[in-house]
């Protein structure tokens, strides 16, 4: 199972990507166990897509993104980190959503310009506690530079407590498909990896 895309809450989605055919992660760490790539789409009376997958993964990851919508444009893309798994499909998710806004930091922005010579034209740099209204659902931003990367913002979904943390818990492995805490065990299958 490649793609994974499951409603978690009312109008929330896990869009993520199990990867078992990358070996090496930044061509530096072994990833026997695979790698999952995350990423959520939520549809309220505006919808926002918070983060994508490595580009190798595109095809079912816009699948799942266009079901998801159903019809929908999509009016916002959450930039939590730059990375390429992170990344990778901004572009195409621009060309097929052409009037979506970015949404990220400064340093963010940069890096997209950057990185994926991109200059958004519809842009919306977050700050510290800065709110993404999107109907029922509200998005707090939090910088955490150096998480990872100097650019990671995290995003807190008020409405349910549910915290986007890019890459802040993040680990490797792929979930295959066990998204929720009750089906894995985590001292067995996690707590190493984590650490």
């Amino acid at each position: 199972m490649n793609t994974v895309s499951v409603e978690i809450l009312k109008d929330l989605y896990y869009m993520g990507v199990n990867d078992r055919e990358t070996h090496l992660f930044e061509n530096m760490w072994p990833l026997p166990e695979g790698v999952a790539y995350n990423s959520y789409l939520i549809t309220d009376e505006k919808t926002a897509l918070l983060d994508t997958v490595k580009i190798t993964k595109v095809d079912g990851f816009i699948e799942s993104l266009k079901r998801n919508l159903n019809g929908r444009d999509l009016d916002y893309l959450v930039v939590h980190h730059m990375e390429p798994d992170h990344s990778g499909c901004y572009k195409t998710v621009l060309d097929l959503y052409p009037n979506l806004t970015f949404v990220a930091n400064k340093k963010a922005r940069a890096m997209i310009k950057d990185y994926l010579e991109i200059d958004p034209e519809n842009f919306l740099e977050v700050k510290d506690g800065d709110v993404l209204d999107l109907g029922k659902r509200k998005l707090t931003f939090v910088n955490t530079p150096m998480v990872h990367w100097p650019e990671v913002i995290m995003s807190l979904d008020v409405t349910d407590g549910v915290l986007f943390s890019a890459d802040g818990f993040g680990s490797f492995k792929s979930m295959d498909g066990k998204l929720f805490a009750d089906e894995v065990d985590w001292e067995r299958d996690w707590l190493d990896e984590a650490r």
